[in-house]
């Protein structure tokens, strides 16, 4: 009897089978979970905001100042060899539209040419053209095009953008070198001799934003204020100011100081960077 009864309640949870209680997400409780991430990503992207900002003001300040150093320190270098008395300084425009233009002769070197007899005998001579000369101590490097200048004042009759005291390299063996016949109008009290390799010519115009670097070569021309027909090398841009200046007599007369400030202007913000770099102006 007890047996038929276990038999009779098993049959009845077979026909009936387990029960089990399915239920998923409604569509109120997806809206609500959508609206409680949005409210907190909202609340965090505020918290964030002004870190992040701040990190990207600091980059793009970083970069304008890089851009501005970067361009000044190039400009310094080469003002440091350019070849005595040959800096100059012109402008065209007014007020904040003033275009500046810095031009110099680039050296490369340098040396003592022998004046009185002795060695090689081969002095160089300031009573007629010569065509060559005993270099006293190392021999500097010459290169294709190079000039040499003897004794650059500046001046009428001692000028080398003028063509008055240079004369083109032809060949070098040592101690002598051997240049275009030429007769120089000064003799250096020091005996000294430069090496002029290019005319170099920078202009910043913040009209254009731009700062930009020409080489004009051996094509020595008067320095002015006009871009030359040659394509030049970009060094910096969104320049919004700029100012070239040049003191030839910064040190008695012997040394000049070349100021120079650049300005940089990058989404409503502004860099601006002063340099001053003194320039030999021993001939």
């Amino acid at each position: 009897m007890m047996m038929n009864r276990f038999k009779i309640q098993g049959a009845r949870y077979k026909a009936k089978g387990p029960r089990f209680s399915q239920r998923g997400f409604t569509l109120v409780e997806m809206i609500m979970v959508i609206v409680i991430t949005g409210i907190i990503g909202g609340m965090v992207a505020v918290f964030l905001k002004a870190p992040i900002q701040q990190y990207m003001d600091v980059s793009r300040r970083a970069d304008m100042t890089d851009i501005a150093d970067t361009a000044l320190r190039r400009i310094g270098r080469d003002v440091r060899l350019a070849l005595p008395n040959s800096v100059q300084v012109h402008t065209s425009g007014s007020g904040t539209s003033t275009v500046y233009y810095l031009d110099f002769l680039e050296t490369t070197g340098g040396g003592r040419y022998r004046r009185d007899v002795g060695g090689s005998n081969d002095i160089l001579d300031f009573t007629k053209p010569d065509s060559s000369f005993e270099v006293l101590g190392a021999m500097p490097a010459f290169s294709a095009g190079d000039q040499v200048v003897v004794y650059n004042l500046g001046i009428s009759g001692a000028d080398a953008y003028a063509g008055d005291n240079r004369s083109s390299w032809v060949s070098t063996a040592a101690p002598i070198v051997n240049i275009a016949p030429f007769q120089f109008p000064f003799d250096s009290p020091s005996a000294r001799f430069q090496i002029v390799h290019e005319q170099v010519r920078y202009i910043c115009n913040p009209v254009a934003h731009t700062l930009t670097r020409y080489s004009l070569g051996t094509a020595i021309v008067a320095p002015s204020a006009t871009v030359p027909g040659v394509v030049g090398s970009l060094l910096a841009n969104n320049v919004s100011s700029c100012r070239f200046a040049y003191d030839a007599f910064v040190v008695a007369q012997r040394a000049g100081l070349v100021t120079m400030n650049l300005g940089i202007t990058e989404s409503g913000e502004t860099v601006t960077l002063y340099s001053a770099d003194h320039v030999s102006n021993v001939p």
